[in-house]
């Protein structure tokens, strides 16, 4: 096997073209991975989620990591690693646009709510719906190819 750093952009490329992530987070020392869908643009990973774990963890802290694969012929692969920082964007004042950019962006793919559970109300309301719309800012970013 021949394994190779990917450059930033192949590593951009690869986000950009992928839907399904693994988020890990961290609390009190102890770290939780999870599958999530996402959309990238802007330096910037959108996701969705229902209330719970995930969301309370990296509220209590914001410091993220996210891994996005795929794999090749044979035994090749490309994984990527963002290191991040979650932001939350909430139906408020001040989030609108934010959150109207999330919501489009995720929108354009089929299923894009899964696995966040239940499919948002199109638009989302605020006292309606507990959904969680964030982002993870992408502060660092690295990847790997391995080919036969």
């Amino acid at each position: 096997m021949l394994i190779r750093t990917l450059s930033v952009l192949e590593c951009t490329k690869i986000l950009t073209a992928n839907r399904v992530a693994r988020l890990a987070c961290t609390k009190d020392g102890q770290p939780y991975v999870v599958p999530v869908h996402y959309a990238y643009a802007d330096n910037h990973l959108y996701a969705f989620s229902m209330p719970g774990k995930k969301i309370d963890w990296m509220r209590a802290n914001p410091l993220v990591s996210v891994q996005i694969d795929e794999h090749g012929e044979g035994r090749g692969w490309k994984s990527v690693v963002v290191d991040g920082r979650y932001e939350e964007l909430p139906d408020r004042i001040g989030h609108k646009l934010e959150r109207d950019h999330a919501w489009t962006l995720l929108s354009k793919h089929a299923d894009w709510w899964e696995p966040g559970a239940l499919k948002p109300v199109t638009p989302p309301v605020s006292d309606s719906t507990p959904h969680v719309f964030f982002r993870i800012l992408v502060e660092q970013v690295s990847g790997r190819e391995a080919r036969e």
